[in-house]
């Protein structure tokens, strides 16, 4: 996690920049045409599987349920060896104690929604207890949402103040910040709704809760790397950006690989800067692993769905 030891000024969040929308819409393009094989897509696909944090955020969720996606997120296909884990796992925060001690020593972290996840309609007392007790429960990182209603009524410095509180709340715990871009429907707002995450404190920002359609497209993707590039460059923090909701294909994943390199660079081409919210990606990963090493595609009925 990148220290904020030093004060930053903050922008006039009502002056947010404008985002081309034309211009956004033909380098997407371009980045879903780009072709790639053998090595570097067998590399690339390991990357992504590296970076994805298994997800089950259900009212039906139970320990059984949480134990077994924690033990694929450690064995995702045990008869092929050397195959990396996922990033985290990432549950409610009833939740957080059953998968952090069925992860431990392994590497994968646990994340936990916060925050009145995923309407984020509660008092703010509400939603800080909520982040307190993730965190007291083994919490590494706390994925909240924001108060949409309120972005949306103009009230940015409520969503600014509400994010710092929450970062305040999530101790050491990394933070990732939910816009729910699908809500926010321009991308001059996801671009204004980015920066106000990043400067009250944001560690990484993501997308969606994978609740509300359209959630991780590409051109909102691209629109948030870029902002996280200008706060790079103003402030030299590093923030890291996941896309949730919608991203179900290898082929897509190795896309938004491409636009993180030649938008942000190499140096986010980790699960420490960037991370896939898509549990149903994994599978569709694995099988072409399966296809570039032994030229077979296997049946989705070899891989746990959970």
């Amino acid at each position: 996690m990148t220290k904020r030891n030093n004060p930053i000024t903050l922008p006039d969040f009502s002056k947010s920049t404008r985002v081309d929308k034309v211009g956004v819409e033909e380098r997407v393009s371009r980045f879903q045409k780009r072709s790639i094989k053998g090595e570097a897509k067998l590399q690339g696909l390991k990357m992504a599987l590296n970076m994805i944090d298994l997800t089950t955020l259900e009212g039906k969720d139970s320990p059984g349920k949480v134990r077994q996606m924690c033990f694929k997120a450690q064995h995702l296909h045990d008869v092929h060896p050397g195959l990396p884990t996922v990033a985290a796992v990432c549950v409610y925060p009833s939740m957080v104690g059953i998968a952090k001690k069925e992860v431990a020593g392994s590497g994968v972290k646990v994340a936990s929604v916060s925050a009145a996840f995923p309407a984020g309609q509660a008092p703010i007392d509400v939603k800080i207890r909520d982040t307190r007790f993730a965190v007291d429960e083994g919490a590494d990182e706390i994925d909240m949402v924001i108060s949409r209603g309120k972005y949306l009524a103009g009230e940015y410095n409520f969503v600014f103040d509400e994010i710092a509180t929450i970062k305040e709340a999530s101790g050491n715990a990394r933070l990732k910040v939910i816009l729910e871009t699908g809500e926010l429907v321009t991308l001059d707002d996801v671009r204004r709704a980015s920066d106000i995450a990043m400067y009250a404190g944001a560690d990484f920002i993501k997308t969606s809760t994978g609740k509300i359609q359209p959630a991780a497209t590409m051109q909102v993707t691209y629109t948030m790397l870029q902002a996280i590039r200008d706060f790079r460059l103003e402030t030299g923090i590093k923030v890291g950006m996941k896309p949730a909701g919608g991203i179900s294909s290898a082929k897509l994943a190795l896309h938004n690989l491409v636009m993180v390199k030649e938008v942000l660079g190499n140096e986010w081409l980790t699960n420490d800067g960037f991370r896939f919210g898509a549990s149903s990606l994994a599978n569709d990963l694995l099988m072409q692993i399966m296809k570039v090493e032994t030229g077979i595609y296997q049946s989705s009925d070899y891989f746990a769905i959970d």
